[in-house]
């Protein structure tokens, strides 16, 4: 059976990283930041609007996106269990697509099977994620790399932060490592980092 994800670690994090974080960089004048080796260059950044879908359709997510906020211990509220198929975005922070840091969340799994974000560890660079937006428009992101945040070491302004000044970045984040059972939760965080790449329109006939 899949075990019960824990989000103490990742939850901790998150807050962490708004508290000191929260301002976005100023957008930068022309390309908006230099692409890796074999990689498409930054598109510009969008006008803010909320997110209301993400796929990943080379690991197969398609997940309406819903905004969470702060818990009354003051750490991002991760989607609800009882909608493993949901994810959470910091509504409080960056829209995906506008200059900054967009942060989305998604459980890895409940007590009896896979969430949206089970497979996530699978993305690989340069497979793309898309952001259908409420202003119709869809953001669409590179994935630039995909890592795993042991808790021991855990840096939240490495994990979260801006990786190039005036890019319009995504960072799609769930539990990793192991399950430990005396602690009862993930020993470490998978964070897919991705930064805007394209924008089209909402297909005719679809719904968020």
């Amino acid at each position: 059976m899949v075990t019960f994800a824990a989000w103490s670690v990742l939850v901790l994090g998150l807050w962490l990283w708004g508290r000191e974080l929260t301002v976005p960089p100023a957008p930068a004048t022309g390309q908006a930041g230099a692409a890796l080796p074999g990689m498409p260059a930054a598109h510009a950044p969008l006008a803010a609007s909320p997110p209301q879908r993400v796929d990943v359709p080379s690991i197969g997510i398609q997940a309406p996106v819903v905004p969470r906020g702060l818990d009354k211990d003051g750490a991002i509220e991760p989607p609800p269990y009882e909608s493993p198929g949901t994810v959470g975005w910091w509504g409080q922070g960056t829209q995906p697509g506008a200059a900054g840091t967009a942060l989305m969340v998604g459980h890895v799994d409940t007590r009896s099977k896979p969430a949206v974000f089970y497979g996530l560890s699978s993305a690989r660079q340069g497979e793309k994620v898309r952001v259908v937006r409420a202003d119709g428009s869809v953001a669409e992101f590179t994935i630039e790399d995909v890592r795993v945040y042991e808790r021991a070491d855990f840096d939240a302004h490495k994990a979260y932060g801006p990786r190039v000044r005036g890019r319009a970045e995504l960072r799609l984040v769930t539990c990793g490592g192991t399950y430990d059972k005396v602690a009862k939760q993930y020993t470490a965080n998978v964070v897919v980092s991705a930064y805007l790449t394209g924008v089209g329109a909402r297909p005719a006939g679809t719904v968020a």
